[in-house]
């Protein structure tokens, strides 16, 4: 470990991390993983695929186009220009490294569609495993550079920082609290879907890098912005608490659509119908569920006996629960599944501490605006990571010395948060269930108990909803339905304004507020 003090140091083990981590070889690097490579991120789970206009038919501008629409207003231009433009060399680099997407008979690759994109230009791996398969082989290349240390079964609990300058990162590992003495360190831990009761995330990702990043003093911007995915699996693993399977928006792409327990196709008459933005998705199935209906995907006509063959994961995942797409309806509903906000970010990934960058869900980049188009996520992931890795490699590595004793937090609990969120910072929300949920959040956020971390992310993400007193993207205030032109603008948060912003509030709680 003494040879390795200084060295960068990067929290997450998903595409964006190891993707870094490679582009910074030879350089020597650490790579903080909190499970074995692989087995708890996101990016694993991902059944969409890269989004790259590489057809004849299509191009950058194109795309740029699309992710503007989507994004509804809140697009940063250079970002989403910079990121498109980058995406078909994202994919060469990616084949590069080993990926295997799928293919035609003639060796070109096959591309998808998915909702909001104009033209087919979602590339995949073994159909609907393309995060799985990229994860492959970026851990193959991770294990095989010897400039790379991964860590794997260690977590990052705080970031020390001194001058708004960072000096280290404190862990805890196997083997007990961890101090890694470092002036450089990226986080690129993924998102907040383990703060809902109902995710296609893992439990774990509960925005502990946002956390890292708002007690070390970084600015979080747009953080109201959660993106629900319309057509999580809906089975008994929703009553006990699991991440629910994702079907993949890849299958209504291929012309399955929605329809209730009367077979009804209550969004055919929807602008885009099945294939609408996901914002838009997500509140029609969530309203026809609270009108008493049951809802359902129904594959069986458009892809029928072939459903196996062109979805193979999901067709595995919906076998387990009992169901055969090809014959029966899939039941379906909302599930928290993408953070279009994050940590505050420059072109480079650079936050507002100096020596800490983000890349990945984890970042704000301003890609995805108010509602991220399918299958940008990867993509911002693959394409940020050497601009990132850029950055980090020119940054003087200015050594702090961080202090000999630092008290190590608790190993972080999300399970009190989550009924709080999914209440109030939902698929549809109001100002009364916010402020209730801030005034809960607000004395757990500052306990310095397991709860205290997922709470403060929490508590910023209510807040932010709060005050955007409008209805745009994935951000829906039933109390504020219309959208505002003046409000098309990003809003940072520091973690000191969300709990002022709280306090006003919650007045009562001011004097435990202040020890926070």
């Amino acid at each position: 470990m003494r040879d390795l003090i200084g060295c960068p140091v990067i929290i997450g083990g998903g595409i964006a991390g190891l993707m870094i981590a490679l582009h910074l070889a030879p350089e020597p690097v650490v790579v903080l993983s909190k499970a074995p490579l692989g087995a708890e991120a996101s990016s694993a789970w991902s059944q969409g695929g890269v989004a790259a206009a590489i057809g004849a038919d299509d191009g950058p501008e194109l795309h740029c186009t699309d992710t503007h629409a989507a994004g509804n207003g809140m697009v940063d231009e250079e970002a989403a220009r910079r990121i498109t433009a980058a995406a078909p060399a994202v994919i060469d680099e990616l084949v590069r490294r080993g990926v295997r997407f799928d293919q035609a008979a003639d060796g070109t690759l096959l591309l998808g569609r998915e909702a909001a994109h104009s033209r087919r230009r979602i590339v995949h791996a073994t159909g609907d495993g393309t995060g799985r398969e990229i994860m492959r082989a970026l851990v193959a290349a991770v294990r095989a550079t010897p400039s790379i240390t991964v860590h794997e079964g260690v977590e990052a609990r705080r970031l020390i920082v001194s001058d708004n300058t960072v000096a280290g990162v404190l862990a805890a590992g196997p083997a007990g609290p961890m101090l890694l003495p470092t002036g450089r360190v990226v986080i690129a831990t993924g998102g907040v879907g383990g703060l809902y009761l109902h995710t296609t995330n893992p439990r774990g990702c509960f925005g502990q890098g946002l956390a890292l990043a708002a007690r070390a003093g970084a600015a979080l911007a747009d953080l109201e912005f959660v993106q629900f995915h319309p057509t999580a699996l809906a089975t008994s693993r929703a009553a006990r608490g699991e991440p629910l399977p994702l079907i993949s928006e890849a299958v209504r792409g291929e012309g399955a659509v929605l329809v209730d327990e009367r077979g009804d196709r209550f969004m055919a008459g929807t602008p885009g119908a099945e294939l609408a933005p996901r914002d838009v998705v997500a509140r029609a199935i969530w309203r026809h569920l609270a009108e008493g209906h049951d809802v359902f995907l129904d594959a069986r006509d458009a892809l029928g006996a072939g459903f196996a063959k062109r979805f193979p994961g999901i067709a595995a995942i919906c076998a387990d629960a009992g169901i055969d797409p090809a014959r029966q309806l899939i039941p379906v509903r909302p599930a928290a599944h993408y953070h279009m906000g994050g940590i505050a970010v420059d072109a480079a990934g650079r936050s507002t501490v100096s020596g800490l960058w983000a890349c990945g869900e984890v970042a704000r980049t301003g890609l995805h605006g108010a509602n991220r188009l399918a299958s940008n996520s990867l993509l911002e992931a693959a394409a940020c990571a050497r601009w990132v890795a850029e950055s980090v490699a020119d940054a003087t590595s200015g050594l702090v010395r961080p202090p000999s004793s630092v008290s190590l937090p608790p190993a972080p609990d999300a399970s009190q948060i989550r009924p709080i969120l999914s209440r109030a910072a939902g698929v549809l929300r109001q100002a009364d269930e916010l402020s209730d949920a801030a005034s809960v959040l607000l004395p757990l956020a500052c306990s310095g108990g397991a709860a205290a971390d997922p709470a403060a992310v929490g508590l910023m993400i209510a807040i932010a909803a709060l005050h955007r007193r409008e209805s745009r993207g994935a951000h829906f205030r039933s109390d504020f339905p219309q959208t505002e032109a003046s409000l098309a603008r990003p809003v940072a948060w520091h973690f000191d304004d969300a709990l002022r912003a709280a306090r006003d509030i919650t007045p009562s709680l001011l004097p435990l507020a202040r020890k926070a």
